[in-house]
């Protein structure tokens, strides 16, 4: 059935409340006119569909920072992620799409960030399924996502992928992977507060736009980024947490486990807990 003109207008309303009030947190006290042009980034940096996998280099990605490292936001206080739920609506993928191609526009655009924007090959947005049940969150691009504009591309990309489809059975065009910063910070250095402060508004739009029933994240970086926590990686995985209704499971980032084989272990446990809480069967399981 159609829904009805009040109806998309409630809808409506609601989504732009939700981003002025995600704005304002993020410090954006004035909004300049702006005109979303007729023809906006190539979807196809979106679809994984369209990428050739033979053309992957090796990535070099960053190290989880030690447990005393402060990666709060500038400026977000420690509830600024959680206010609000996102509860999944019936939407189609082409909508959320959509969705996502208005932020991309904005996040090839963003210069609130002069060093990463000055050294930048090009923006990384995110790949995958627009409505995933399931996001991978990481913390930044390295070289070889800073050149192909693609998300986990090298060789901690491969591991992942092999955690994906080989683990859990997936394919990595079911599932949506995203970072904390959408540029690669110069020499692969972990994201300082204040550029983890002007990214996090583009991040959580996204998680909006996808409403994932599931987020997985990869590393210190990315956990502390989203649960607005200093807790360290090793103190969160192994159990659920929640960000705005989306149950959420922290792991090692696999290029840890390229440099700690053994811990592959336990990434495995949080995959079958992750697993489990899906409704996807677990390979040799009784």
């Amino acid at each position: 059935m159609a829904e009805s003109d009040s109806s998309a207008s409630a809808r409506l309303r609601r989504a732009l409340l939700q981003q002025l009030e995600s704005m304002q947190r993020a410090g954006v006290m004035q909004i300049a006119r702006y005109h979303v042009p007729e023809t906006i980034i190539d979807p196809t940096i979106i679809d994984p569909t369209t990428i050739d996998p033979t053309t992957r280099m090796e990535s070099t990605e960053m190290a989880s920072p030690p447990d005393d490292t402060d990666l709060t936001p500038a400026g977000a206080s420690q509830n600024t992620l959680q206010e609000g739920s996102i509860a999944r609506e019936d939407r189609s993928q082409q909508q959320r799409l959509q969705e996502l191609q208005v932020i991309q526009q904005e996040v090839a655009n963003c210069t609130r960030c002069s060093e990463l924007a000055a050294t930048r090959t090009q923006t990384v947005f995110g790949v995958g399924n627009p409505a995933a049940r399931l996001c991978f969150f990481g913390e930044a691009p390295g070289a070889d996502e800073d050149r192909q504009g693609e998300p986990f591309v090298g060789r901690a990309g491969r591991l992942l992928d092999d955690i994906i489809t080989k683990g859990m059975g997936l394919r990595r065009e079911d599932v949506y992977i995203l970072n904390v910063l959408k540029c690669r910070p110069p020499g692969n250095r972990n994201p300082s507060p204040e550029e983890a402060g002007n990214c996090f508004q583009f991040f959580e739009r996204q998680l909006a736009a996808i409403q994932p029933e599931f987020l997985c994240c990869l590393g210190a970086v990315a956990a502390m980024n989203l649960l607005q926590t200093k807790e360290s990686i090793g103190r969160l995985r192994g159990r659920f947490h929640d960000y705005r209704g989306i149950r959420v499971i922290a792991t090692y980032h696999p290029a840890y486990l390229l440099r700690n084989p053994p811990a592959k272990k336990e990434v495995w446990k949080d995959m079958q807990l992750l697993m489990k809480a899906m409704g996807i069967p677990i390979k040799g399981a009784k």
